[in-house]
Formats: structure tokens, C-alpha cells, sequence
């Protein structure tokens, strides 16, 4: 019963976590590790329960930022994708600059956010925004790129209009692949926030990881490394919630053990 209980596939993650936690401890008592390279796990806890309050209030700016980048992006990079997939033209303006614009590291650009923006939150909002805009463009172009033409010129010989075709066919067709990036854009939102609150800003966990970076304080920059992970964890969790709603006749949501 207690095997069966431990193999629950909602139990596994936190197994596996526990195993690197042993891991992490054996490691520092076998090599002998100093605290000041690498805190052991239960100085790290300690420290997470001690300064619960404060990584609690900041991490609420940090996941604010977040969404308002993310919902950017949806607003902004789901449209500007579908007019990608349906011309040519626009293609072939718009895709090789999106792509150009990669390459621009965003750590480098993020404090001309501030010195145009200011100190508020902003800035972070861009900079999260700015992380997260290419996989849901790329992700969206496929999805509409790969609906079937049999199924397009079914519907159009049925007397479908091009509004019914695109809500009946196109766009749950598209869905998958654009929850796909979808789900990789709120991970790299979380990273552009913090990048943003790195640059200038006097809150949130990447304003705890500079404090705790100047004083080198490690446990608290572990502790506030795993409030971060979890607020990814957390969002991203929620956009596949989502997605199970949205897509449950899909493949890509049948139980796998």
C-alpha cells in the first residue's frame, strides 16, 4: 500500500526532490564543502523560514510583473503570429526581424527600460514581455501553419464562412502548439522579471538576490532561488491546468505512467 501510495505519479516530483535533497547533503559532508561555496539543505530551510515574511512580499511584485509581461504577450504576440501565418507578405517583412531581434541579448537593453521608463514596474513588465513574445510567435505560427488543408477546403465546400472555419477548425487545431509556447513563455517571463528588477529596481526576489549577492549571504540566495522556482513552477502548473480545459480531446493530455 505505502509503495503504491509513494509510485502516485503526483508524488513523483516530490520524490525526486527529496533524492537531490539527500544528494545535496552527502555531498557537502563527503568532499567536505565549505557553507560559504555551498549551504547545506538545512541551513538554506532555515534561513526560508526565517525571512518567509520578506520572500513572501517580494515574490508577489516578482509574479506581478510576470503576468503583466506574459499578458503582453498574449495580447500582442498571438495576433501578430496569426497575421504572420495567414500572409505571406506580412511574413516576410515581420518574421526575419522577430528573429534578428533574438539575438539581442535583453540583459544588455533592459537598462534603457529604466532610463525610459523609470523605476516602477514597468520596466520589468517589458523586460519579461520581451522574453516570452518569440516562443509564442514561433509556436502560434506553427500551430495555424499546420492546420490541415483537407479539413480548410471541407468546410469551405460545406458553406462555412471564414469566421466559423477559423473557431471551428484553425484555431482548436492551433491550440496545442500554441499552449506550447504558451508554457515556455511564462518561464522565461519570470526570467526577464527578475532580469528587469536586477537592473533597477528596489523590490522583488531579484532585488533579495542582489542584497543577498552584496552581503554573500548564500543561504539567502538559495532560499530566494526556491521561492523563484516555484512561482515558475507554480504559473506554469497553471497554464497546463488550462490547457486540459481548453484541449481535453487532444493527445498530448492522455495519461501517461
Amino acid at each position: 500500500m505505502l509503495r503504491k501510495l509513494l509510485l502516485q505519479p503526483a508524488l513523483r516530483p516530490f520524490l525526486l526532490i527529496l533524492a537531490l535533497l539527500v544528494l545535496w547533503d552527502l555531498a557537502i559532508r563527503l568532499f567536505g564543502i565549505p557553507a560559504y561555496l555551498i549551504p547545506p539543505p538545512l541551513q538554506v530551510v532555515k534561513q526560508l523560514v526565517a525571512e518567509w515574511p520578506q520572500l513572501v512580499s517580494q515574490s508577489w511584485k516578482t509574479t506581478l510583473a510576470t503576468l503583466g509581461g506574459f499578458g503582453l504577450t498574449i495580447v500582442i504576440g498571438i495576433p501578430i503570429a496569426m497575421c504572420i501565418a495567414y500572409s505571406r507578405l506580412v511574413e516576410s517583412y515581420v518574421y526575419p526581424l522577430l528573429v534578428f531581434s533574438q539575438s539581442i541579448p535583453k540583459v544588455a537593453i533592459a537598462p534603457l527600460f529604466v532610463v525610459w521608463f523609470g523605476f516602477g514596474i514597468f520596466p520589468k513588465v517589458v523586460s519579461a514581455f520581451l522574453l516570452g513574445f518569440f516562443p509564442v510567435v514561433v509556436s502560434t505560427v506553427m500551430g495555424f501553419k499546420s492546420v490541415e488543408p483537407d479539413m480548410l477546403d471541407l468546410a469551405r465546400s460545406m458553406g462555412a464562412s471564414r469566421l466559423q472555419t477559423f473557431f471551428k477548425i484553425s484555431l482548436p487545431q492551433a491550440l496545442p502548439a500554441i499552449f506550447s509556447g504558451l508554457k515556455v513563455a511564462i518561464t522565461l517571463a519570470v526570467v526577464g522579471a527578475v532580469v528587469g528588477e536586477f537592473v533597477g529596481s528596489n523590490s522583488g526576489i531579484g532585488y533579495v538576490l542582489q542584497v543577498a549577492n552584496g552581503n554573500f549571504d548564500l543561504p539567502l540566495m538559495f532560499a530566494a532561488l526556491v521561492v523563484l522556482s516555484t512561482i515558475g513552477v507554480v504559473l506554469f502548473v497553471a497554464i497546463d491546468i488550462v490547457e486540459r480545459l481548453m484541449i481535453p480531446w487532444h493527445a498530448s493530455q492522455r495519461q501517461v505512467f
